[in-house]
């Protein structure tokens, strides 16, 4: 990593918070004077979030959260050139990540974890049933070769595929994947609380695999959508070629940018047709102020501060 960089974290863990609003306050507190920006949810059963910042500002705030409790943290690492993140944002809320069910105990019972110099035998295993648990504009982007799609539009859908279509696999090998293995993790545990016997996750996540395993020897298409101004990134996580609907917020291949119901911060094929006219105006409006913006050379989608500026 150069100077010019800034260190993408991305971190979990599950683990009981019993205070959530002194937390919320140290955490902000301590992230707002080290120019710490990103999203960070806490919920009694634990913390999960993606942070940006200089090289320095993210070791100062690991060690900051393992002071408060947090010392396995899963954490990933990337790099950016530019600042991935507008704001701070942290979030108390009832979960994590929302499966809406008490079953699950992710911090005492998880599947094997499968490290990803392991997951390519795993997964090319006649006997492995090898699922995406992501959502299904997730999985259309990217996913691993031979993956069922579960077509889920949420998290909380997963549940209702699993007693669907799972139910009576609950003795087969079964291999799951996640963008950085939190989803995974809670829901194998809710998996082995109904009975399921041999469930794998990829330790670490897509993410994971994506940063160890040479593309030469990768078992990877496509590419991984990421929570950040990123959009996505490719193996060995380089960036990717996906960018964001201003108006719906869906991720867009190159392919649809260069469609006709393309209108660059105003419509996609997505959401062509779909957006009220307030709405629209609306959009209209924001799209001069940024041209403005940028002739006065003010505006950048990425925040283009250099560490210097900071």
């Amino acid at each position: 990593m150069i100077n010019s960089k800034f260190t993408i974290l991305t971190f979990y863990q599950f683990k009981q918070i019993k205070d959530l609003l002194l937390l919320k306050s140290r955490i902000s507190d301590f992230c707002k004077f080290n120019k710490i920006k990103g999203t960070i949810i806490i919920a009694e059963e634990g913390i999960n979030g993606t942070i940006a910042g200089t090289s320095q500002s993210i070791k100062n705030f690991e060690l900051e959260i393992k002071k408060i409790g947090f010392e396995n943290l899963n954490p990933k690492y990337s790099y950016s050139k530019f600042m991935p993140f507008f704001r701070l944002k942290v979030r108390p809320k009832k979960e994590i990540v929302t499966l809406r069910t008490k079953m699950a105990d992710p911090e005492n019972i998880t599947g094997n974890k499968i490290k990803p110099e392991n997951w390519n035998n795993l997964i090319t295993d006649n006997d492995t049933i090898l699922i995406d648990v992501r959502n299904d504009f997730e999985v259309e982007m990217g996913s691993f070769r031979g993956s069922i799609d579960p077509k889920t539009k949420s998290f909380t859908e997963f549940k209702s595929y699993l007693k669907d279509n799972l139910s009576e696999a609950k003795d087969k090998k079964i291999a799951m994947f996640c963008t950085g293995g939190i989803r995974c993790e809670k829901i194998s545990s809710y998996m082995i609380k109904k009975g399921f016997k041999n469930v794998n996750q990829l330790h670490g996540g897509i993410l994971n695999y994506l940063e160890k395993i040479p593309e030469k020897n990768s078992l990877w298409d496509g590419e991984c959508f990421v929570f950040d101004n990123r959009v996505s990134v490719k193996n060995e996580l380089k960036d990717g070629t996906f960018q964001l609907c201003h108006a719906c917020r869906a991720p867009l291949s190159k392919t649809q940018i260069k469609s006709k119901k393309y209108q660059k911060g105003i419509s996609c094929p997505k959401c062509y047709g779909k957006i009220s006219a307030a709405k629209k105006k609306s959009l209209i409006d924001r799209n001069k102020q940024i041209s403005i913006a940028k002739r006065k050379g003010l505006y950048s989608p990425f925040i283009k501060q250099t560490v210097t500026d900071l």
